[in-house]
């Protein structure tokens, strides 16, 4: 089983917390970063704190919820060592791990179900890194520097 890092703003933490209780009932042991309630907070908050427990090797993978999954994983992925993923089905669930060697999942409540999403999760979670020829184009990714021109 996994230790696993999840976080979400006040759109996303009614999937998150399900999505929490659900990977404890499956034997994960889970890190929850927040948000706890509704009221209005920002995402980068919360994807910025999933990511640093993975970063920092206090879990080994995180999830992450706004409203859509994208914002919250923009932030994430600020977070050098985070590929985080926004994914809409199993199917992109799967393939974020086998292919991308994604570390966070990323999921919007507006836009995904809950039973979606604990499919998605769970696939996420029993998928690995294929390796072989996605190894070099994941070093590119994680090679990359911020674009030093914007600043």
């Amino acid at each position: 089983m996994a230790r696993i890092a999840a976080g979400a703003d006040h759109a996303g933490v009614q999937l998150k917390d399900v999505l929490v209780s659900h990977l404890r009932e499956l034997g994960h042991d889970v890190v929850d970063c927040g948000t706890h309630g509704l009221d209005r907070v920002d995402y980068p908050d919360y994807g910025e704190a999933v990511a640093r427990k993975v970063t920092a090797g206090e879990a080994e993978l995180g999830l992450c919820v706004c409203g859509t999954g994208i914002g919250i994983a923009m932030a994430a992925n600020k977070v050098p060592g985070v590929r985080a993923a926004t994914v809409h089905d199993v199917t992109s669930a799967r393939l974020t791990r086998e292919h991308n060697d994604a570390n966070v999942i990323c999921l919007g409540e507006r836009l995904v179900g809950t039973e979606l999403a604990k499919e998605a999760l769970e696939a996420f979670l029993e998928a690995t890194f294929e390796e072989g020829r996605h190894v070099a184009r994941v070093a590119k990714i994680d090679a990359l520097l911020p674009n030093q021109d914007a600043q």
